[in-house]
């Protein structure tokens, strides 16, 4: 076969691949009817990743690989709605239907021909802009005339087609939603680490489409019912409402399936009725329902206020409460080692399941609410999921209820439990700790810490099971013949996982300090701290006042530093991981005693570079010791501007602040660099 057969035959195989998994994600997502298993459609995924790798021209926009391929970003721009996403008006009871009906008939002279009754799933609702079928936009509703583009995060999530079924030109309304068991998950995982929990699978599904790193958007599972069409051109436009929903799914995008024409207010009132019960079966959460006016003619007729459309209302659910018996209060142990309380109950039936578990989040939360083993109480699910106590019940006190006391050493390992002073989180000391061994793992060989290419989940749960890693130090002593009996493990991956293990050693101590999961110690924190001290060796020794010492680490850090490296468990696994190899110094850091030369100074990236990627300049400026912020203030130090600036660069010129383009700021970079004996690295 010559090269140029062999790189058309490529070519034909990566646009099949193509079009393969496209038609998988449809039947997988929209359908609900998949046609392959996980694993052969993550072949499919991972035949494409190679052949794109191998020929990168060939990577399109709409490529199946691209659905995680934006850097975190500093802010998300404002989009105006050329089509205002307005609220909607609520009905709390059928004569609330009533009026509304009584209203809109008044208006129009008749009653409407019909409605559409769809479930009202409780997420965060985006509008869609497709062009030539292309995806080219996402946006939050923000106030409904206002939002924000999430283009890249709304890209991860594969219920969400990035080129349509036919090339039209669409604007589509949808909801963004997280399942329950994800959405407890991630309320789990936050308790854990001490974050606050999210209150209901809407704040979930928004505080996902809202992160400014899209592979963080990637890591949680949602997906989008859509469910209006707000504009289209290059198909027939629908009549009613019924008809938009059957052309936004021919045109490859997902709707609830659960949707009811209704020709009278009567088939509604039946139709909420049957729904106050079922919803509870449902896999996601839905707090209401909303009733169209089916005919598009007659909402145009019956237009909107300022807020919202008269042509629809959203019935709201009632909430849900029970009272039962509290028999007893445990605790958890999450990844950080956050040892977190909850309360066991006496089984009781609520909002459509049996509830036997509640958070109680912290032991100053149990003595607030005076909560006792033995109480009565009144429990109800957040947002109809999470199980929460809401009070007690003491005037059904009997007297033999107990307080409740938290443990000294840890439930799982016996290391000693520590609550720092002024938190509210109480925490087990210990690394080695089974109970924080996956999530801890997982973390370690997370992008941002060592970098473990090929070290995911299935295989950290598999390499626990088997015992043959109790700690991170034990990764470093895997064979690749141990790691090809593991499932869905081969001779080459298991080869190519020993390979990036061993890369990781080089990582530095920037990076092995955040991947250690010490408390507090985020990314910068990590890079302040090796810079400061240059070695592990002298960061463990350090005292209080010497960690104070050091720019942005406060009481708190310094204290979580001291305990950290004040647990055996940890000195230890220190230890291992220096005999194994793991560089336990700075990657780069200025001479003994000279400060960084961008010390303190505040940058402000704005246009498109063509050196570096947005995250590459960042992690350059503070390696030199600078900080990338946002927006533009009196404060800032310097703007650098790529090609098509955005608003920052006016801001930056009213506030006189200096501006340098990329040649001069590469400049720049080569002589701070040459101050500390490193060279810059464009991409």
């Amino acid at each position: 076969m010559t090269t140029h057969t062999a790189r058309d035959a490529a070519r034909q195989r990566l646009e099949e691949l193509r079009r393969l998994i496209e038609h998988h994600n449809y039947r997988y997502y929209v359908l609900d009817d998949p046609e392959i298993t996980d694993a052969e459609y993550d072949q499919l995924m991972e035949e494409l990743r190679e052949l794109e790798a191998q020929y990168p021209e060939w990577v399109t926009p709409d490529s199946p690989t691209q659905r995680v391929g934006a850097p975190p970003a500093a802010g998300f721009t404002p989009v105006e709605h050329r089509i205002p996403l307005l609220s909607l008006d609520n009905a709390f009871d059928t004569e609330d239907l009533a009026a509304w009906e009584a209203r809109i008939t008044r208006m129009l002279g008749h009653k409407p021909s019909g409605y559409v009754v769809e479930l009202k799933i409780d997420g965060l609702a985006v509008a869609l802009t497709y062009r030539e079928g292309l995806l080219v936009r996402g946006a939050t509703r923000g106030d409904g005339r206002t939002g924000e583009d999430v283009t890249a995060n709304l890209k991860t999530i594969r219920a969400i087609p990035l080129r349509l079924r036919r090339p039209v030109n669409l604007e589509v309304r949808g909801e963004v939603y997280m399942v329950r068991s994800a959405f407890e998950q991630l309320n789990q995982e936050r308790e854990a680490t001490g974050e606050p929990l999210f209150a209901n699978p809407r704040n979930a599904a928004a505080g996902s489409v809202r992160q400014l790193d899209p592979s963080i958007t990637a890591r949680r599972p949602l997906s989008i019912f859509t469910y209006t069409v707000a504009d289209v051109e290059g198909a027939p436009r629908p009549a009613t409402q019924w008809e938009s929903l059957q052309l936004l799914r021919e045109l490859g995008l997902r709707t609830n399936p659960h949707v009811r024409r209704c020709a009278t207010l009567d088939e509604v009132v039946e139709t909420i009725t049957q729904w106050t019960d079922l919803r509870h079966q449902l896999d996601y959460e839905t707090d209401g329902i909303v009733i169209k006016v089916d005919r598009l003619d007659e909402q145009a007729q019956l237009g909107a206020t300022s807020h919202a459309p008269r042509w629809a209302i959203a019935y709201k659910f009632p909430a849900e409460q029970a009272v039962t018996r509290l028999l007893d209060i445990r605790v958890n142990v999450g990844r950080t080692g956050a040892v977190t309380p909850y309360a066991v109950l006496e089984p009781v039936r609520v909002a459509g399941s049996t509830v036997s578990r509640a958070t109680l989040h912290n032991e100053d939360y149990i003595r607030e609410k005076d909560i006792r083993i033995g109480d009565m109480v009144v429990i109800q699910k957040a947002g109809d999921v999470i199980p929460e106590l809401v009070r007690v019940l003491p005037e059904r006190r009997t007297g033999e209820e107990r307080l409740f006391q938290m443990p000294d050493h840890c439930p799982v390992c016996g290391a000693k439990v520590y609550r720092p002073p002024g938190e509210a989180i109480a925490r087990c000391m210990g690394s080695a700790c089974p109970a924080q061994l996956v999530e801890g793992l997982i973390h370690f060989g997370s992008r941002n810490a060592m970098d473990i290419d090929g070290l995911g989940p299935a295989v950290i749960r598999q390499l626990v099971e088997r015992g043959w890693v109790k700690d991170a130090a034990d990764l470093y002593q895997l064979r690749a013949e141990e790691l090809a009996q593991l499932e869905r493990m081969g001779a080459k991956s298991a080869a190519n996982l020993v390979a990036a293990i061993e890369r990781s050693k080089g990582r530095g101590l920037e990076r092995l300090l955040f991947a250690l999961g010490i408390r507090l110690v985020g990314q910068r924190a990590a890079q302040t701290l090796a810079q400061h001290f240059g070695s592990m060796e002298r960061l463990r020794q350090a005292t209080r006042e010497e960690l104070l010492a050091v720019e942005d680490v406060g009481e708190k850090m310094a204290e979580a530093i001291l305990q950290w490296f004040g647990e055996e468990q940890n000195r230890r696994l220190v230890d291992r991981l220096a005999a194994a190899g793991v560089v336990m110094t700075a990657a780069s850091q200025a001479r003994e005693g000279t400060p960084l030369p961008w010390q303190g100074w505040t940058f402000v990236l704005t246009g498109t570079l063509e050196g570096w990627t947005r995250a590459e300049a960042t992690k350059l400026i503070e390696s030199l010791g600078g900080q990338v912020v946002g927006s533009v203030s009196r404060k800032t130090d310097y703007v650098v501007v790529g090609t098509d600036p955005g608003s920052k660069l006016e801001k930056a010129r009213q506030l006189g602040r200096p501006v340098v383009d990329e040649a001069t700021f590469r400049a720049m970079v080569e002589e701070a660099q040459r101050q500390v004996g490193s060279e810059v690295t464009p991409r």
